[in-house]
């Protein structure tokens, strides 16, 4: 997927060793399919040069605010009324404290702080990448201007944390370039769930025979993950509940690691009732071995193999659904089934004996561990397919679906 197709994006860059990170940056956007016009102060270009940024964007780099030259074949001498106007948003990375400062003040003597001053602000939007040294980050000074900002309408996203160009540790450093195009796309996504809580289970669940061995299954993760993105792109509040998985974690999605059923049934019912939406995506073992064994059960040559008994796991889903709150529907419960087969008359069923309003299916062997997904959507009503797709795209397309049933209902 071409996440920004269509988008225009300003890069601006100020001084900072950080300045490395926009070369790499600025590649990831392009990629993404946005255009990108770079925009240098002076303080940059003693970290990279305007050649480097000019060959990677393939567009002229301005940092001068009396540069003579047309923008977009309009010759007024005018670069910081013209580089704005085509703009969806500039973005500043890195963005010093001093450039922090200059914004909150209004000043305008460069051409980078020229644009931000005269950008249409109903039209472009203002997002700063922070890079800076741990004291001056933490320096009252510097928070209330990201304070101010913020208020002002600016999108300020948060710093990263670890060994800084000074020799310290801490916070401050600039997201990676990775990082920042996920804050990137996650900022033109619909805030369809401002304001929602949203707790998302994800994964496996791990039933333990003995030491080594247990009863798991093949789900990845990835579709409850990207769930948790899309939730939080969205505009909500997330909790990942996550089984043994190695998936980085969503950016801004806060993650609970759990291992076995009972685990995930204490993380999310600790966390239900701050939630107002809850989807279960995580593929639950069914069935648990009555005793896991203190040591491993090892064979000794005769043949003869152990004797397993087991018992049934908590149903996490049909818990909160049919809770007060999930009955009241103050807490919208989605469930997810993974088939073999007869999707929709599976799903159908499940869907009613967990007494959800909406469950999700799909059938599971051609699903796992892949990067795509095709889902059924089943309700009171019938039943909607979504063709397959990337699961991030199918996440965003069942977010969506959510959002417009918990509308409906409120």
């Amino acid at each position: 997927m071409n996440e920004l197709a269509g988008k225009h994006i300003v890069l601006g860059l100020t001084g900072g060793i950080a300045c490395y990170k926009a070369a790499e940056l600025c590649r990831a956007l392009i990629k993404e399919g946005a255009t990108v016009q770079v925009v240098m102060t002076a303080a940059a270009q003693q970290f990279i040069t305007p050649v480097t940024l000019q060959a990677l964007s393939g567009r002229t780099v301005y940092d001068s605010q009396w540069d003579a030259r047309p923008v977009n074949g309009v010759g007024n001498n005018m670069p910081h009324i013209n580089l704005s106007r085509e703009a969806d948003a500039i973005l500043i990375a890195p963005c010093s404290a001093d450039f922090m400062a200059k914004l909150l003040h209004g000043r305008a003597d460069d051409l980078l702080s020229l644009l931000c001053l005269a950008r249409p602000l109903d039209k472009v939007a203002l997002l700063i990448a922070p890079a800076m040294n741990r004291e001056m980050w933490a320096h009252p000074a510097t928070q209330r201007n990201v304070a101010r900002l913020r208020a002002d309408g600016a999108t300020v996203f948060e710093v990263g944390s670890g060994d800084q160009a000074c020799g310290e540790t801490g916070d401050g450093r600039m997201l990676e370039p990775q990082e920042l195009l996920e804050e990137v796309i996650a900022f033109f996504q619909p805030k369809t769930l401002t304001g929602q809580q949203v707790l998302v289970t994800a994964g496996p669940t791990y039933e333990a025979i003995d030491p080594v061995r247990g009863i798991t299954n093949l789900s990845s993760g990835k579709m409850g993950f990207a769930i948790a993105r899309a939730a939080r792109e969205a505009g909500a509040a997330v909790t990942l509940v996550a089984g043994p998985v190695s998936l980085a974690t969503p950016r801004g999605v806060r993650r609970i690691d759990v291992r076995s059923a009972r685990d995930m049934l204490q993380a999310v019912q600790e966390h239900a009732p701050a939630a107002t939406v809850f989807i279960a995506t995580a593929a639950v073992a069914d069935w648990r071995p009555a005793s896991a064994a203190e040591q491993k059960i090892k064979k000794d040559g005769s043949g003869k193999t152990p004797e397993l008994s087991f018992v049934e796991n908590p149903d996490i889903l049909a818990t909160l659904a049919q809770s007060p709150r999930g009955r009241s529907r103050a807490l919208y419960c989605v469930g997810f089934a993974a088939e073999s087969h007869d999707l929709l008359a599976h799903t159908q069923a499940k869907r009613q004996r967990k007494e959800v309003p909406l469950l999700v299916g799909n059938i599971g062997p051609a699903t796992f561990g892949q990067d795509d997904n095709a889902l059924l959507l089943v309700d009171e009503l019938g039943a909607t397919e979504l063709a397959r797709a990337s699961k991030l795209s199918l996440a965003r397309q069942l977010i969506a679906n959510i959002a417009n049933r918990i509308g409906a209902r409120g």
